[in-house]
């Protein structure tokens, strides 16, 4: 019995489907050669599969012996005509597998029959399929005879690798590109070949069976076969679904939904019916990420405001990051129930506005000013003059601020000895960040100058203190810090240049030291886990 694939075969260069660049070429230079007697004979048609690249190199040979020829519309009654429609019986037409003759003797003996005249047609026609699969001795072996082939030879070559052709064969020949076919196109050819097969079809079933081809005709046509064998000469939209793995439509809008709203339990609901339905989680992946970039297409043409396309571009994202994990895990339902969850929340991410004006759902709004400088002192009365040498900052004369519930009691320490063994004994008692205990004790210099600590450190000790650097701005540092200088807002760390003094001080260190920075941490809980620089 005869597939749909090779009865409904292209047999024209009209009856090619996606192609028309190629086709508008091939048809004028077969009609420049009907005029003066000249053609081209090297062509390579390079594209993915099932997009008509063999189709064509047998369409060009009917087209260059027909009786009529060389023309565009070959008669298809002729002898030439009626020998292209089955090349293997055809002396004049010879079709090469480079799969499985891809050795450098197999191309010299090629190069030697192309010495040989035709038997009965114009010219003899030598295509050569999956050409990328020939060995570089075998390319270099045809390279002399494609360059300057016999007049009555014809080299047709097809690939679905342009890039592995050398370059030296691609300078020799006309290069003529396949393109995928749209999925429009494969559509209105899946219908045409069910009205001529007397086949019913309903609803958006010849849709789902275009999409699945993949820009594939061929692909299209051996899918539309089998679902036709499977409907008993129907095709309805779930037997293809059945047959092709693809989830129902209204599941997919349901979880696509779910996400939207952030419901968790929906989408644990939907994992469960899809494992119950024994669905490929790959396929239902596919669908749910094309659902996405409908949806995202809608909210861009109806002008969505930048927060509202940003959450569906980063849940759309996030599906795509997951893919690669979907295809090589052994557990495909916990990747994918794990990335809805994980998606789920990203609709309730607040604006950065919102989380620095504390405006955000959950957050505290901030007492003062969000951003910006804070608030001069008020002045207060004079305190008891400094033990000679210290070096006691103007601002830590005033009375100190009303302590947290949970900040250590004692006095506000004063000399840089006290800040050292106060800062250290802090950091001491807080888990995770016990090893910065004795980055006090390695300043050069420490000083209180409120609501900023700062701390110099020799250049020397700067890799010792990465992981300093990384925890400046942890709310779990500032905590433990502010238990013992009331109204810390930021950790200033300097350190001395290698080179001398009069460097710039690093970017990131700025960035650190900026208060709206540290204003929209402490509002956000988060820390700084890396400091990357910008190109």
């Amino acid at each position: 019995m005869t597939t749909l694939a090779l009865k409904y075969r292209p047999r024209l260069l009209s009856d090619l489907v996606g192609q028309e660049g190629s086709v508008k070429a091939l048809a004028n230079a077969l009609r420049r050669a009907k005029e003066s007697g000249k053609i081209h004979q090297a062509y390579l048609f390079a594209g993915v599969r099932g997009t008509g690249k063999t189709s064509t190199a047998r369409i060009l040979a009917r087209a260059l012996n027909c009786a009529e020829g060389p023309t565009a519309t070959p008669c298809g009654v002729c002898d030439p005509c009626r020998a292209a429609e089955q090349p293997d019986s055809s002396l004049d037409i010879v079709e090469i597998d480079a799969a499985s003759r891809a050795s450098v003797a197999d191309a010299r003996a090629l190069r030697e029959q192309v010495q040989t005249r035709p038997a009965f047609c114009r010219y003899r026609i030598y295509i050569i399929d999956e050409v990328h699969m020939l060995s570089t001795e075998a390319f270099n072996a045809l390279l002399k005879v494609i360059e300057e082939p016999p007049p009555h030879a014809i080299f047709v070559l097809a690939t679905t690798e342009l890039q592995d052709v050398p370059d030296t064969i691609k300078s020799r020949v006309q290069i003529f590109p396949f393109r995928l076919i749209p999925v429009g196109l494969i559509e209105g050819r899946l219908r045409h070949v069910c009205e001529q097969e007397g086949v019913t079809f309903e609803g958006d079933s010849l849709r789902l069976v275009a999409e699945a081809g993949q820009g594939s005709m061929r692909d299209a046509l051996t899918i539309l076969d089998r679902v036709i064998s499977a409907g008993d000469g129907q095709v309805q939209e779930e037997a293809v679904r059945e047959q092709l793995g693809i989830v129902s439509a209204h599941l997919v809008q349901g979880v696509m939904s779910a996400l939207a709203i952030g419901d968790t339990a929906a989408l644990v609901e939907a994992c469960r019916e899809l494992a119950e339905q024994g669905a490929d989680w790959a396929t239902f992946w596919r669908e749910l990420v094309l659902a996405f970039r409908d949806r995202l297409e809608q909210e861009a043409r109806e002008a969505r405001g930048p927060q509202e396309l940003l959450r569906w571009a980063r849940m759309l994202n996030l599906l795509l990051g997951r893919e690669r994990d979907l295809r090589d895990s052994s557990l495909p339902r916990v990747v994918v129930e794990l990335a809805l969850i994980t998606a789920a929340q990203l609709p309730h991410l607040a604006p950065l506005d919102a989380l620095v004006s504390g405006t955000a759902p959950g957050l505290p709004r901030p007492s003062g000013p969000a951003l910006g400088p804070p608030p001069v002192p008020t002045k207060a009365p004079q305190a008891a003059p400094a033990p000679e040498g210290s070096r006691r900052p103007a601002a830590a004369a005033q009375p100190p601020a009303p302590r947290s519930s949970g900040s250590v009691s004692g006095p506000v320490p004063v000399s840089p000895d006290q800040l050292r063994a106060a800062c250290g004994e802090a950091l001491r008692g807080v888990p995770g960040l016990r090893a910065l205990a004795t980055a006090p004790q390695m300043a050069t210099e420490l000083r209180w100058d409120p609501p900023v600590l700062r701390f110099r450190f020799p250049a020397n000790v700067r890799q010792t203190l990465q992981d300093f650097e990384r925890e400046q701005a942890s709310p779990h540092l500032m905590a433990a810090l502010a238990g013992v200088l009331p109204g810390l807002k930021a950790v200033e760390l300097r350190f001395d240049d290698p080179g001398g003094p009069g460097t710039e001080e690093p970017p990131e260190d700025r960035l650190r030291r900026e208060p709206a920075f540290q204003e929209l941490l402490r509002l956000s809980g988060g820390e700084v886990l890396e400091i990357r620089r910008g190109i």
